[in-house]
């Protein structure tokens, strides 16, 4: 079996969860992730399924993907787009260990991807 990069892994993850694939972006988390979030900190497997679970439906597209990676970490910025926002940017900084995303700190507007307000 070829042993994965930090970045191929983060890249398979990304493209797992924003293509609908939740249970195999899953395959590529600890079960002790750790995940900070604007509005929520998680800790567990089960608690960042239902994160990514709940905000994978809303997407209708991703944008402009760059990542870079430095040793077990790696960042990635793109724009999640939804029905409320196509121009959003979002960033998120991992950490892999042993083959499996073990901490991620996930930076977004929240309020541009709610409903919109009058």
């Amino acid at each position: 079996m070829t042993e994965h990069t930090p970045f191929e892994i983060v890249q398979q993850y990304h493209r797992a969860w924003t293509g609908g694939d939740v249970e195999g972006a899953m395959r590529l988390v600890a079960d002790d992730i750790v995940c900070r979030a604007p509005g929520a900190d998680l800790a567990g497997k089960d608690a960042y399924r239902e994160f990514i679970g709940g905000f994978a439906p809303m997407l209708t597209g991703i944008g402009d993907i760059a990542g870079f990676a430095d040793g077990d970490r790696v960042a990635l910025f793109y724009y999640p787009q939804t029905a409320a926002t196509a121009t959003t940017p979002a960033a998120e900084l991992f950490t892999v260990e042993e083959g499996r995303i073990a901490r991620s700190v996930l930076i977004f507007d929240r309020l541009s991807y709610g409903p919109p307000q009058d």
